[in-house]
């Protein structure tokens, strides 16, 4: 008997040895019920409660302004001018950055016309209302506020996003679709995505961490359970998470929750040169050997750049140890920098390396153009006007203002208000003559009509308006 337990002992001990399975030296076998448990489980516990969901409703009317009617209107019976209204409604997710219930989340969660209610949920259920602090389009953040309590709400820690490095495991916290509060994990599969968003200033960290709709303003977290980022976009061809999402940098975050504490504005940088992505071309004809930097196409007089000594034709690689690929993620790190610091700039000229010293200050803005008063027997009665520099509008990324007229202020209880003009709006045409500068748009108002005809161009839509004088 003791002969066959033996043989059974051997025969059991060969079979568990296979070939080429041999077990290696790092290989751990758990030693405890306790390390077959772990998880994600302390990480979410402690984070989820500062991810909120952010309901938006929106009293939005269909038309009250010869901006908002239309000949299919009148043609099915609606009148001009009459006042409809609906309710819209939006879904998204927030993350709170300071205990007295200050929020991020996405522009995008929250744009949109019409009056808006925020409604904050928490993880416990409660719901509260917000206010909006900040907003920001072109970086699509925002800062929401809570409102009615003085509480102390859970709030995450924002981390140096510059310390991320492709491999690290993250957790993507929101609501996606709706269905309440998820999480879901992942990598960082990319950094530095530059080629996402519309605007110069979107520089994305890319993860595999599934996000979908709903996801939008939601967490980010690295395994110390810090903000690392915000998720606002995917790529996607079904409208599902296809493993490709992008999340906003929390060194961008940043300088817009110190604004919303200080109640200070985000002063955007300035270079004062005008910059074009390298293509195969331009690294031909300047003797390089990697498609990658900002070319510098042309140098604005009395701008940093020309205070730097930078020139036409120069290639910018780096600032501050940073290497630049493109102007977008110059444009990022810049931002991110801030105003009134000084940067160190590489730069290759004539194919030799080099560094300058730029001084970041202040975007001029579209304020900097010279104003002008309007009023007269005119729809245009009561604005301000101005016409921004070609050079400062390509800067700015508003290349839509360049030869163009645009109204800086209305004035309160003034005829252009009553006809709903609005600041931002660009004056493209008045009684069809092509309107480029102050002067011919005063020229044109001058003659008084009956009837004005203009083509007035208020974001990406042109309208179209007759108007009595």
């Amino acid at each position: 008997m003791g002969n066959l337990v033996a043989s059974l002992a051997i025969a059991v001990a060969l079979l568990m040895v296979v070939p080429g399975t041999s077990p290696r030296a790092e290989d751990v076998v758990p030693a405890s019920r306790s390390e077959l448990q772990l998880s994600f489980s302390p990480l979410v516990k402690r984070a989820a409660p500062a991810v909120v969901n952010v309901y938006v409703t929106r009293r939005v009317r269909s038309f009250s302004s010869p901006f908002e009617d239309s000949f299919f209107r009148q043609f099915f019976g609606e009148e001009p001018g009459l006042r409809n209204e609906r309710m819209q409604n939006s879904l998204g997710s927030g993350v709170i950055v300071s205990s007295d219930g200050l929020i991020v989340t996405n522009n995008h969660v929250i744009k949109g016309g019409g009056e808006a209610e925020i409604r904050i949920v928490l993880t416990d259920k409660r719901e509260l209302d917000a206010k909006i602090v900040l907003r920001d389009e072109k970086t699509d953040i925002a800062i929401l506020k809570i409102e009615g309590t003085s509480e102390t709400f859970p709030a995450l820690e924002i981390a140096d996003s510059d310390l991320l490095e492709v491999g690290d495991i993250v957790l993507a916290i929101g609501n996606p679709f709706g269905v309440g509060q998820t999480v879901t994990s992942g990598i960082v599969s990319g950094l530095a995505r530059t080629h996402v968003g519309k605007s110069d200033s979107q520089y994305f960290i890319q993860t595999d961490a599934a996000i979908n709709p709903g996801n939008s303003g939601g967490a980010l977290i690295d395994m110390d359970g810090r903000l690392v980022g915000i998720n606002s976009a995917i790529y996607s061809r079904s409208g599902g998470s296809l493993g490709i999402g992008f999340a906003i940098p929390s060194n961008l975050v940043k300088p817009f929750v110190v604004a919303a504490i200080t109640g200070e504005k985000v002063k955007r940088p300035w270079l004062g040169a005008g910059l074009q992505p390298m293509t195969r071309e331009i690294t031909d004809a300047l003797g390089l050997q990697r498609v990658e930097g900002a070319f510098v196409a042309a140098v604005y007089p009395n701008g940093p750049a020309a205070a730097a000594g930078l020139e036409p034709k120069d290639v910018i690689i780096g600032i501050d140890g940073h290497t630049i690929e493109d102007p977008r993620a110059l444009g990022y790190r810049l931002t991110t920098m801030g105003v009134g610091k000084k940067a160190t700039v590489r730069y290759i000229r004539g194919g030799v390396e080099q560094e300058t010293t730029l001084e970041v200050t202040e975007a001029p803005g579209i304020e900097a153009a010279e104003q002008r008063a309007i009023s007269g027997p005119h729809p245009l009665d009561g604005t301000r006007v101005g016409a921004v520099p070609k050079e400062l509008a390509k800067e700015l990324g508003r290349e839509d203002l360049v030869g163009s007229v645009v109204i800086m202020a209305v004035e309160t209880g003034s005829i252009a208000q009553g006809f709903g003009m609005q600041p931002g709006d660009v004056i493209v045409r008045v009684n069809s003559a092509r309107i480029e500068s102050v002067d011919e748009l005063e020229k044109v108002l001058g003659n008084p009509r009956r009837i004005w005809r203009l083509d007035i161009r208020r974001g990406n839509r042109l309208f179209q308006l007759a108007l009595p004088g």
